[in-house]
């Protein structure tokens, strides 16, 4: 057989199979197809036999030879480690996904940061206006957490374990991320809810705390770990909004279908939500609330995380074209 006629028999074939690998480097599902995967990768083996004995050309050979090392290192090698995975994933998938979602994320971040901007302008120039969202409970129990003359700062510090506070900080913000979340399957609304409450939310207590002459302790203890965990909640709001869109404007899909389109794109963006959530509360837990580091310091350091996280989304898993 010429070997015009043989690429021409096999030619699809070798790209389903190429195809197929390239997804599972980069982590997507290929659904029901990969049980078809060992039968193709055979295949393509018998092909390579038969390229070599008619001594076809190298170009074909080369091709063939790198497709049945990579589905041999599928199929048969040691599956990647946990390790090596998570790695690519904060390297590369993270940070891709997050400006393949650019739009949702700035929505997000506009309602977030937009309305605790908004409340906070105006608690300044109306300091009642903290009771119309908070109860004097409440505000009284603020006010004594971020007291210049406690030795330490936050949630609950009468329970002085550092410890149990991470645990505390864990529990508290999973479920903030998580209701930004899982909001989106009310077509969005529950995502929009969620990001516009804690902005206000946010936005009053910054704000009663600034014009009280409680800044100093407010901001040094949220300087650290703010960066971390208001993007988590951003982007926790970002993929449900993704979720909320997928439901209002399937397309030529069925609605089941595109939530499950968009729940695969989400769910990396959730997984990243868990790391940042987790290192915000190791960073609150331990950093934050200590009152004996100097604010300049904590400004410092919290400016830097800022500057870091920013360069990350926008710089990494960015490759050169070859």
């Amino acid at each position: 057989m010429k070997q015009h006629t043989f690429e021409q028999s096999h030619q699809q074939q070798w790209n389903t199979l190429e195809r197929w690998l390239d997804k599972i480097a980069q982590q997507k599902p290929i659904g029901q197809e990969i049980t078809q995967l060992p039968q193709l990768y055979r295949q393509v083996c018998q092909h390579l036999a038969l390229a070599r004995d008619r001594h076809y050309t190298p170009h074909l050979i080369a091709r063939l030879n790198r497709l049945v090392l990579r589905g041999h290192q599928c199929l048969y090698q040691t599956p990647i480690r946990l390790f090596s995975q998570i790695i690519n994933f904060i390297r590369s998938y993270f940070p891709q996904q997050v400006r393949q979602e650019w739009r949702l994320v700035s929505l997000a971040s506009l309602l977030f940061f937009g309305s605790a901007g908004i409340v906070f302008v105006g608690i300044q120039n109306h300091p009642d206006l903290i009771y119309s969202v908070l109860t004097a409970a409440q505000v009284h129990e603020i006010e004594a957490m971020y007291d210049p003359q406690k030795e330490r700062w936050g949630y609950n510090r009468e329970a002085e374990s550092d410890f149990l506070m991470f645990g505390y900080y864990i529990r508290n913000n999973i479920s903030i991320d998580f209701q930004a979340f899982a909001g989106g399957i009310l077509f969005g609304l529950g995502s929009l809810f969620f990001l516009l409450f804690n902005g206000i939310y946010l936005g009053c207590v910054a704000g009663h705390l600034t014009h009280m002459g409680y800044g100093v302790p407010f901001y040094a203890f949220i300087a650290g770990h703010s960066a971390l965990e208001l993007m988590a909640l951003v982007l926790a709001g970002a993929a449900g909004l993704n979720l909320g869109m997928a439901l209002i404007a399937p397309g030529r899909l069925t609605r089941l279908q595109a939530l499950r389109c968009a729940a695969t794109d989400s769910i990396r963006l959730i997984y990243g939500v868990a790391g940042m959530t987790l290192l915000a509360a190791v960073i609150e837990a331990f950093w934050s609330s200590n009152a004996a580091i100097e604010p300049l310091i904590k400004y410092i350091v919290g400016n830097l995380f800022w500057l870091i996280l920013m360069s990350y989304f926008l710089l990494a898993g960015r490759y050169r074209a070859t």
